[in-house]
């Protein structure tokens, strides 16, 4: 009986190292690929940050008023003053068109005679 749990007891114990091992190298595993993600929001941040300071550089006032007085022969484009601007209850909108009647609606009931 000694014997069948000594067995028992180092079957166990070899399980519990496999699963052990196995755990061991799950982690290791995903510490590498956390790093490899960190690793790519790093470069992406820093892409986003180059982009962002290429999209200031492009959009200078004195830049856009340059391109403006450039091409005004082809776009026709003029400073905004305050008085171009509205107030949107002031927009009228085109009322939604309404679909077609097809069919008749017939209604019956009783009419209340009120005094």
């Amino acid at each position: 009986m000694r014997t069948v749990l000594y067995v028992l007891s180092a079957l166990v114990v070899m399980g519990l190292a496999y699963w052990a091992y196995n755990q061991n190298y799950r982690t290791h595993e995903a510490l590498k690929e956390t790093q490899r993600l960190q690793r790519e929001i790093g470069q992406m941040r820093e892409s986003l940050g180059v982009l962002r300071a290429e999209w200031a550089y492009l959009n200078r006032p004195d830049r856009l008023r340059e391109l403006a007085d450039l091409n005004f022969d082809r776009l026709g484009l003029l400073p905004l003053h305050p008085e171009q601007f509205g107030e949107i209850s002031k927009v009228s909108y085109p009322a939604p068109e309404l679909p077609p009647i097809l069919s008749s609606v017939e209604v019956v009931g009783e009419r209340e005679d009120t005094p």
